[in-house]
């Protein structure tokens, strides 16, 4: 998999918008999130004990009936209702966690009956790992149960001690609650100095329980990202799949393209040729100086139609990239490029073909929006190997502002290099300068 990069974002102020007055630590005791947050830890606990309870006792029992026949369907309907409370466990892991988990790969039953499904059930990977989900959460729901309800429950009673602490005195016949007790002495909470102290201690607790509770939830949602949801192939091969509509979908635009550029571009001036052509012949006899001029027009449309299908054929695939590789292609770009342009490309082999073309083609375009929109004075093209990666990085110094979200030309180069496993960073403030990066798969 491609390497992970940082991406930047910029929130601008919107008229209207006021920004919070008080500090994250501050509010997230407040915070809807950190409540939602606390009410998936409450509710943990006795789905936990359901989870593990049914699982234990379907895997027990058809286990010990696997002896018979009745063990095996005892198992499959096991494993299904684990499937089905999986399917509850990421619905409440979206309501309270915000989580976007994709359902996992449904059963495929290849022939129909209940045998069929039985097998189909059993050879599952997904319902396997629904099972383990179900055993390992129960003791991490106990443990997270106990400590965010006792931070919570401390930190809170705490803080608010100074507004009832007169209840010791009054009605329990003591001064205050009683922090230490033996034979001889007791200390209880009972001065000013003590209760301010309990108070501040219980708003440390209050402050620090979201966080404690928020980073408890980090484990579930490790676990129900990578227990329940799909499996690590089956994503993969979503993805592939995707890819391939995107390298189809490239591709017949390429194909109009080029068919377009010939239709209204070098067969237009052909047939325009041609047709003058065998007007100079008819004249030819009576107008000897008429046919000559008329040849004289027509050799100049034939090099303009040979320069337009030379640079048909360049933009299809140029042969100085074929015969010297990068460096010199990359050169070639850059020297008809409208803005100074400095290559350095520090490969010791070539990559295969179809990724020496994406690559070169992908400066190209780079470098034409730098040419279009950049406004920029200089320009730079960095291309090395990186393990067993192709990295390319242009920078230029424009105005910036340049946004790969934004449905641009940018985009469409970023699902091309998606659909081969490659990534494309764009980080280009406003001001500038921009630098964009690219990362190719490396294939010998």
């Amino acid at each position: 998999m491609a390497t992970e990069y940082g991406q930047r974002y910029g929130y601008g102020r919107e008229y209207g918008h006021r920004e919070p007055r008080l500090p994250a630590a501050l509010r997230a005791p407040f915070a809807a999130r950190s409540w939602r947050e606390f009410a998936y830890v409450l509710l943990g606990l006795p789905i936990g004990v359901l989870l593990f309870t049914y699982a234990v006792t379907m895997l027990s029992l058809g286990a010990g009936l696997l002896v018979t026949f009745l063990g095996v369907p005892v198992l499959a309907a096991g494993l299904a209702g684990c499937r089905g409370l999986g399917a509850l466990e990421r619905t409440r892991a979206r309501a309270l966690l915000g989580m976007r988990v994709a359902d996992p790969e449904p059963l495929r039953v290849r022939k129909s009956g209940l045998m069929a499904w039985m097998g189909a059930v059993l050879k599952s990977g997904t319902s396997w790992r629904h099972l383990l989900y179900a055993v390992l959460h129960f003791p991490w729901a106990v443990f997270s149960f106990s400590v965010a309800v006792a931070f919570w429950a401390y930190g809170w009673a705490m803080l608010t001690y100074p507004l009832w602490f007169w209840v010791f005195p009054m009605y329990g016949g003591q001064d205050g609650l009683q922090l230490y007790g033996d034979e001889t002495h007791r200390v209880y909470l009972d001065n000013p100095f003590e209760i301010t102290v309990t108070a501040l201690v219980g708003l440390l607790f209050t402050l620090a329980t979201p966080w404690i509770v928020r980073a408890l939830t980090t484990v579930d949602r490790l676990l129900v990202h990578g227990l329940l949801g799909p499996s690590r192939l089956a994503s993969r091969v979503e993805e592939l799949e995707s890819d391939r509509g995107a390298v189809v979908d490239t591709a017949a635009a390429d194909l109009r393209r080029i068919e377009r550029d010939l239709h209204d571009g070098a067969q237009a001036r052909l047939v325009a040729l041609a047709m003058d052509l065998g007007l100079a012949k008819e004249k030819l006899a009576h107008d000897p100086q008429a046919a000559a001029r008329m040849v004289d027009e027509a050799h100049g449309e034939v090099k303009t139609a040979l320069r337009e299908l030379r640079d048909l054929a360049r933009g299809i695939h140029p042969a100085v990239l074929t015969d010297r590789g990068l460096d010199a292609a990359l050169s070639a770009v850059a020297s008809r490029s409208t803005v100074p342009v400095r290559v350095e490309v520090d490969l010791a082999a070539r990559p295969a073909p179809a990724i020496e073309g994406i690559a070169y083609f992908t400066v190209s375009e780079l470098l034409q929006n730098v040419s279009k929109h950049s406004r920029a004075r200089s320009a730079t093209v960095d291309v090395w190997r990186s393990e067993n990666r192709l990295m390319l990085q242009v920078v230029d110094d424009g105005v910036g502002g340049a946004d790969a979200s934004a449905g641009s030309g940018l985009a469409g180069l970023a699902e091309r290099l998606d659909a081969v496993d490659g990534i494309l960073v764009v980080d280009s403030p406003a001001g500038g300068p921009t630098r964009v990066t690219a990362e190719l798969p490396w294939r010998d």
